[in-house]
């Protein structure tokens, strides 16, 4: 390959780039949001009750120029308490409580830290062919 091509090659990767890189953080971000919901579907995450707190996890992505943001989270309001726990703390209303954490984000990190990681791999792989 000449160094005219390799340029011409790059200049074109470089115009694919950043909707390859937002197809694979929107890919990533949904199958995180399926990670946390399913380790929020039981033990050791917390139990199913009605659905409604695992059903309230949402993503939400964002273009960059050239790349993208993906947030994963919930409006819900026990989503920190299931998370975390909440031992021997009084609320507002002066009832003390006693429950333990229910991880389900945390074992979710490492998951979703690796998908990013070969979509990634993935996106620049395809803009370069």
């Amino acid at each position: 390959m000449t160094p005219e091509q390799l340029a011409d090659r790059l200049e074109r990767a470089a115009t694919r780039v950043g909707p390859a890189i937002q197809r694979a953080v929107r890919h990533t971000g949904e199958l995180g949001r399926a990670r946390i919901r399913g380790n929020a579907s039981g033990r050791p995450g917390p139990n199913v009750i009605t659905g409604a707190y695992r059903n309230s996890w949402e993503t939400t992505n964002r273009r960059l120029p050239h790349g993208a943001l993906c947030t994963i989270g919930t409006n819900a309001p026990q989503g920190r308490r299931l998370e975390f726990g909440f031992m021997g703390m009084t609320d507002s209303l002066g009832r003390t409580y006693h429950q333990p954490p229910f991880p389900h984000v945390g074992p979710a990190i490492d998951y979703i830290g690796a998908t990013l990681m070969t979509q990634m791999r993935l996106a620049v792989a395809e803009v370069l062919r």
